[in-house]
């Protein structure tokens, strides 16, 4: 990909955090008749992707909120001086 200064940049960064953020194993139930125990298991690519980008959107998300209400109690407490 040629150089287009900050998008480039940009768009590394975000390829680089869905990478890293995709777990590698997972752990899924193995037995019957009541007795159940996990078995690790490897993630396919796909979904590790999925998830990944699952993970980054909820947690932008959450913080995004948290940032909206602190400003709103900020904003509330000044207009109450």
């Amino acid at each position: 990909m040629p150089y287009c200064g900050e998008a480039y940049e940009l768009t590394d960064d975000v390829v680089d955090a869905v990478v890293n953020s995709g777990q590698r194993e997972d752990a899924t139930r193995i037995g019957s008749a009541g007795v159940v125990r996990r078995q690790a298991v490897d993630i396919s690519p796909l979904r590790r992707v999925n998830q990944a980008i699952y993970l980054l959107t909820t947690g932008a998300r959450e913080f995004r909120y948290a940032i909206k209400k602190k400003d709103e109690i900020e904003r509330v407490a000044k207009a109450n001086r």
